[in-house]
């Protein structure tokens, strides 16, 4: 056996290797077994989020009045929902249906024949769905709804603002003669719309969470109206978010959230997530 040496001189003795041996080799040999070999901690990684087994989910971002996109968008959910057929099939509305665009009542009347067969319905209430509601409960509201696109939602239902200054002898004219025309099955429709749907991993609202709050705990307002608090927030909110209310030019993937407005009103491309299993695809009407 070759003699031992001192290395460099700092008092640490190891023996010379032996011939045909990796000096590196020899070395490791004297650390011990519990070092050489730690605890190994194996990364598991999250299970994809999923929605129940046999389920195809089709959620479509806000509508806004956009009769056109929205006939072209559920002829491509018919045809795709020819595939390989799923045992159940859910079509989710995430809200939004009125204002901004020019054909809100034929959006409301098309959704009153959906869901089309073999299909589960799901509509969700929206803060433009809620502003007109709040309208025709009182004109107080007419200044914020009429700010937001509601004059286009007055003129599909043939109501037009006189002229004058928009004062509250205006907004008292306009609310009685919208109340006097607006379907009570259309009002029924609204007052109707859920606040939250949740499949497997996946909750859809219209605009998003409180960071924080458990989903049975969340308030309408925040339901129907919170922005910037959820959208930049990267916290895990127990499911994934499948969103709209705030306009995106592509579908917005994050780890937490799914954002779907596409800005319909301004693009004429309304968009539908589709989910089955763990997989994630799109469908847009343009």
């Amino acid at each position: 056996m070759e003699p031992e040496h001192d290395v460099e001189g700092a008092g640490i003795v190891v023996p010379r290797p032996q011939a045909g041996r990796s000096p590196a080799r020899d070395v490791a040999t004297m650390i011990p077994s519990f070092l050489r070999r730690p605890w190994a901690r194996r990364r598991t990684e999250a299970p994809a989020a999923a929605v129940p087994p046999g389920t195809r989910v089709y959620a479509v971002g806000d509508v806004h009045g956009e009769f056109g996109a929205l006939t072209r968008l559920l002829g491509k959910i018919r045809e795709d929902a020819e595939r390989p057929a799923a045992e159940r099939r859910v079509l989710i509305f995430l809200g939004d249906y009125v204002d901004r665009g020019l054909q809100s009542r034929q959006v409301i009347d098309l959704l009153l024949g959906l869901p089309p067969p073999g299909f589960e319905g799901v509509f969700l209430k929206g803060n433009h769905d809620a502003l007109l509601l709040a309208f025709l409960d009182g004109a107080g509201g007419a200044p914020e709804w009429l700010g937001v696109g509601g004059q286009a939602t007055l003129l599909s239902y043939g109501v037009a603002l006189p002229p004058g200054p928009r004062d509250t002898a205006l907004f008292a004219t306009v609310h009685e003669a919208f109340a006097r025309v607006f379907p009570p099955a259309h009002r029924a429709f609204l007052e109707g719309l859920a606040l939250a749907h949740v499949e497997g991993d996946y909750a859809f609202v219209h605009a998003g969470v409180r960071p924080g709050i458990p989903l049975r705990s969340q308030q309408e307002d925040d339901l129907l109206w919170i922005r910037d608090e959820f959208i930049h927030d990267r916290s895990d909110h127990g499911k994934i978010v499948v969103h709209g209310h705030s306009v995106t030019g592509h579908p917005d993937l994050r780890r937490n959230r799914i954002g779907i407005d596409t800005g319909a009103y301004a693009t004429g491309r309304l968009t539908c997530l589709v989910l089955e299993g763990a997989s994630r695809r799109f469908l847009t009407s343009a």
